[in-house]
């Protein structure tokens, strides 16, 4: 607690949660708390400023959700190194007041956040309390190097009546977040493999293979997805899609497209589709769109999801879904690997899910992200007289297109410094190069307040057409 000050205001307007995620982020901006300095326990933490673990979790949540702090398996929270933060000399003694100041984040439209504020805690901690009550002697051990059977179970039941999936419990993987499946894919293939990749795509991807060291390849994208035509050229062995919201332009996969990349992957033995169903729960129009590995009859798809979106992203709980034969092959190779996930927070979430807690959740969070999306949408229609959406029809953030004179970087920076945190497309583009390319910002919805939306949308109007 010694490098950590936080002074909490009982009275203030702002939120016990947000006085303390502010306080931390800006001591991590400032950088006096350095990379990968270990953080206080939400019990400690929450012992010390006299709260409840709660106010802390939901903190470390939305810290966790921008990036400032990363959670290590039974270790704690740690801060996040974060490239480009701090341009300080090395040989410059600090001066309290001296540091670059970075203007207060009023609106945040970050795309990796969740709503704070539906969190079902009490039946969570319910339930936590419930298993830790429990004389099981599986909670003493390392568990199932897959993950807890039953746990697995619950997600085969799931993915097959919510998503089309069609899969034994034996073929899911659990991990803690999809880059450590990623990892295990690497492993599990050979090391000639030509992975291709989304372009624009998820902006970690890359440099999760440029780490592994293995060859990758950008493949352009239409309004359908990624183009079969240059797949092929690219002599890529595994593809790495987003069909059922493309991240980042928010693009649905019809049937036709999916259907081009099932016969590419089937036109040789060793093809294979990795398919990110991120967040597939989530969609405002029609029925959801059944997964790709439902069509799958030939053993090609590689199924992947994660609780990030669909609960929150502090819970570090994913898996994949593995097509038999390559279930057998990780099997021999890659089973002396332990699941990352601790064996009680597996437990707690199976019987989330076997209670039907999840359900009634999701249920709930359509809803509220229904509201919120249509919030958006009527907001940005009202004020923003030249802008374009595309991608609102599902997930949780949509693009928008502005053609007000200002190039990309200019509207995102000018939001910044008026305290609207806004996120340019042109960043999930691989080869970053932007001129030619209309002005488009990535607006996420999710962990902003219903009535802070059209306040932040008003705000954006003042910056970018009174100013």
């Amino acid at each position: 607690m010694s490098n950590l000050t936080i002074r909490l205001d009982s009275k203030a307007s702002e939120r016990l949660y947000r006085q303390i995620y502010e306080q931390i982020r800006s001591e991590i901006v400032a950088g006096r708390l350095p990379p990968d300095g270990k953080l206080p326990s939400v019990r400690q933490l929450s012992r010390h400023l006299q709260c409840s673990q709660n106010t802390v979790k939901t903190a470390y949540s939305q810290l966790y959700a921008e990036g400032y702090i990363t959670p290590r398996p039974k270790s704690g929270y740690y801060v996040g190194k974060i490239e480009g933060l701090l341009h300080i000399k090395k040989d410059a003694a600090y001066s309290p007041g001296k540091e670059p100041k970075r203007p207060v984040c009023k609106y945040d439209f970050s795309y990796q956040g969740v709503d704070l504020d539906s969190f079902p805690f009490s039946t969570w901690r319910k339930i936590n309390r419930e298993v830790i009550n429990e004389y099981d002697p599986e909670l003493l051990t390392l568990g199932d190097p897959q993950g807890d059977f039953r746990l697995r179970s619950g997600i085969a039941d799931y993915l097959r009546n919510s998503r089309g999936v069609e899969c034994k419990p034996g073929q899911i993987v659990i991990s803690s977040g999809t880059e450590y499946l990623l990892q295990l894919l690497i492993q599990l293939f050979h090391k000639e493999c030509v992975y291709a990749i989304e372009n624009p795509g998820y902006e970690k991807i890359n440099l999760i293979f440029k780490s592994n060291r293995v060859t990758y390849r950008p493949i352009p994208l239409d309004r359908n997805g990624m183009i079969p035509d240059r797949l092929t050229e690219s002599n890529a062995d595994i593809a790495c899609i987003t069909p059922s919201h493309q991240f980042p332009t928010g693009g649905i996969m019809p049937i036709s497209r999916r259907i081009q990349l099932l016969n590419w992957a089937n036109e040789t033995k060793n093809r294979y589709l990795i398919e990110d169903d991120y967040d597939s729960e989530f969609k405002y129009r029609g029925k959801p769109i059944p997964s790709l590995q439902g069509l799958d009859k030939g053993e090609k798809v590689i199924y992947m999801g994660a609780f990030s979106k669909s609960l929150t992203p502090a819970i570090r709980i994913s898996y994949m879904v593995l097509p038999e034969p390559l279930r057998k092959i990780y099997s021999e190779k890659l089973a002396f690997y332990i699941c990352p996930v601790p064996t009680i927070e597996q437990k707690v979430l199976s019987r989330f899910i076997d209670e039907g807690h999840f359900e009634r959740h999701l249920n709930r969070m359509r809803k509220i992200y229904r509201e919120k999306r249509e919030i958006l949408v009527s907001s940005i229609k009202r004020l923003l007289p030249t802008a374009e959406i595309e991608g609102a029809n599902a997930g949780l953030h949509l693009i928008l297109y502005l053609n007000n004179g200002m190039n990309e970087r200019e509207l995102a920076d000018s939001a910044e410094k008026n305290g609207i945190r806004v996120f340019g497309c042109s960043q999930y583009y691989f080869d970053r190069e932007i001129s030619g390319r209309r002005p488009a910002l990535l607006l996420g919805f999710a962990a902003l307040r219903k009535e802070e939306i059209p306040e932040a949308v008003e705000a954006l109007r003042d910056i970018w057409y009174l100013t």
